[in-house]
């Protein structure tokens, strides 16, 4: 291990030469209070930024004793380190180069509060940043003088500000706090659920809208504050607010209606993000949903591999047997009702859909097209007819966004009325009217709802390989995963918050294929080998590169992931011809 004075006097020898000569500083360098990995070093200015780690033990560290007092805290004061560093960066000397020269990089969460890599730290305080830096160039030729600013200078600089706790100001210790507490309190509200027989809680005061579909950050300006109506009001006790009331989502089946425009679909969005824990500031941090909810929508053309749909589809023309149901182009019946199997398939108990985003003929078949269209002569049983099995037979409940589809009136647990942005409970209205105005609609006769069996995954079915590359993985944008020679578009699995995520998405496929597949596998035995791997490594158990832009993911993503690789073959047989198009 080699102290920062040899590092001064390494990047003195390298200065005026040939890029490569970099190399010389990959290596283990000691710093006053740090130390500073240089794993591996881009091989152009041009290239991706250098990966680098510094390292700060406990005692070097210096952060509060609470801020590491569990789990959930370390997590939350990981975030908030990640963030400080990212914002520090930005008041960096601007150090000019070829190329990437000079640029310093972390990958630092956004809204949401879950297990990354960009920093670690430990449940003893030890804390660990991993950032990109882009080692600085004329043309081709180091910079040494520039080089040594970077390093010397503003990266010790950079540790200072960002990421020692005893030299942080009263506001930024208090500020500190309560990014720990915060998470902390969501995870404890989250094991409360299941306690309260609630699917998810939504806190009164919380300020659910986003400033765009692309920016996940809250709406400035006006916003009507959650406030849950009486008969849905549950109080909690949390470890740091205290007592929190709010609107408590049954299990079971609830619509939320309501006309458009007043906060039905940004109220089940907030839902679908409750799987993940916010920060302090984000308006969501008290809106918690159970970790088995899925994000259920049509997908037209996206390409299916041997999922039975047939308890939603099944008698399609042409002979096509729906229960190993496959094909590169499905319609949007057809991918709903794949992702619905799918979703069982990995463990989902509750279901999240919103109509605006659904197949209308595979949500409902009214009583008039009934009469047009006899059953025999349509091969889809509709949502509708399966909804109350599911939850009553198998203990999967639904949270549906509807504004036109009534006939669901009939089998809800559970209605809320969003008007002006307020949740008003209407159940005992709806129940009235749905008696008052029959549909006439006749439910159809089908067969019990039957739990999908499970699916052997053929190892040549993920391949990482691309060229001379063993293992291929790129994310070009927040919506897709290059893998090996495949692109898989992951824009309908939510909620994906970043391409961090996305990345571990993929080297989670590529260590299931070097590890896991060593022979067929079924769905579930790869969910489990891939949760074990990083239950005992972290993260870094899916690439020993330790890199500093992945994000955690659940088995749902994961699975949602492998599903949509056009690759994926399922069955008995590795050789199995290209699946048929979807004549539906």
């Amino acid at each position: 291990m080699n102290d920062s004075q040899e590092l001064d006097r390494a990047l003195r020898g390298i200065d005026g030469r040939g890029y490569g000569a970099y190399k010389a500083i990959k290596g283990t360098w000691t710093f006053p209070g740090f130390v500073l990995h240089v794993d591996w070093v881009q091989g152009d200015p041009y290239a991706a930024p250098s990966p680098l780690r510094v390292v700060l033990e406990p005692d070097q560290a210096g952060l509060p004793a609470a801020a590491v007092r569990s789990r959930a805290r370390t997590l939350g004061t990981a975030a908030w380190l990640a963030r400080r560093f990212q914002a520090a960066t930005d008041g960096l000397p601007h150090r000019k180069g070829s190329g990437n020269s000079g640029r310093i990089r972390i990958d630092a969460p956004g809204q949401e509060v879950l297990p990354q890599t960009a920093v670690l730290v430990s449940d003893e305080g030890r804390v660990e940043a991993r950032f990109g830096l882009g080692l600085p160039a004329r043309g081709r030729r180091v910079l040494g003088d520039v080089a040594r600013a970077l390093l010397l200078d503003d990266l010790p600089a950079l540790v200072r500000t960002a990421l020692l706790g005893r030299e942080l100001a009263h506001e930024d210790a208090e500020e500190l706090e309560r990014h720990a507490a915060a998470n902390e309190d969501a995870e404890h509200l989250r094991g409360l659920l299941t306690e309260h027989g609630l699917l998810a809680f939504v806190a009164d005061g919380a300020r659910l809208p986003r400033r765009s579909g692309v920016d996940d950050r809250p709406l400035e300006g006006q916003v009507v504050p959650f406030r849950s109506p009486d008969s849905l009001r549950v109080e909690v006790e949390l470890p740091n607010a205290g007592t929190v009331r709010g609107m408590g989502v049954p299990e079971g089946i609830t619509l939320i209606v309501g006309g458009g425009f007043h906060g039905k679909s940004t109220l089940l969005r907030a839902l679908e993000a409750g799987v993940w824990n916010h920060r302090p500031g984000d308006g969501r941090e008290q809106v918690v949903t159970r970790t088995d909810a899925v994000k259920i929508r049509a997908e037209d053309g996206r390409s299916v591999s041997g999922v039975d749909i047939s308890p939603f589809i099944d008698g399609l023309p042409l002979g096509v047997d729906t229960r190993s149901f496959s094909t590169p182009n499905a319609s949007g019946s057809t991918s709903q009702a794949a992702a619905i199997v799918e979703a069982l398939e990995a463990g989902a108990g509750a279901l999240l859909v919103d109509e605006d985003t659904s197949a209308t003929n595979f949500m409902i078949r009214d009583r008039r097209m009934q009469a047009l269209v006899p059953g025999e002569a349509e091969p889809i049983t509709p949502f509708i007819d399966r909804i109350r099995a599911l939850h009553d037979d198998h203990g999967v409940s639904s949270v549906l966004v509807l504004g036109g589809s009534g006939d669901y009136l009939e089998v809800a647990d559970m209605v809320v009325a969003m008007r002006d942005y307020r949740p008003r409970d209407i159940t005992a209205e709806a129940r009235a009217v749905a008696t008052e105005h029959p549909t006439g609609r006749l439910t159809e006769e089908t067969p019990p709802f039957r739990p999908p069996s499970p699916r052997v995954v053929h190892p040549a079915s993920l391949d990482p390989r691309r060229g001379k590359r063993p293992v291929y993985v790129r994310v070009p944008d927040e919506r897709t995963l290059r893998f090996g020679r495949e692109e898989v578009d992951l824009v309908a699995v939510k909620p994906l918050l970043s391409r961090a995520q996305i990345h571990a998405l993929g080297r989670a496929l590529a260590f299931a294929s070097e590890t896991v597949l060593d022979e067929a596998r079924t769905m579930e035995e790869i969910l489990e080998g891939v949760e074990r791997a990083v239950a005992g490594g972290g993260l870094d158990a899916l690439d020993a590169r330790r890199p500093g832009d992945l994000a955690a993911f659940r088995r749902f993503e994961l699975a949602a992931a492998l599903n949509r690789l056009r690759t994926l073959r399922v069955g008995t047989d590795p050789d199995a011809p290209p699946p048929p198009e979807d004549p539906s």
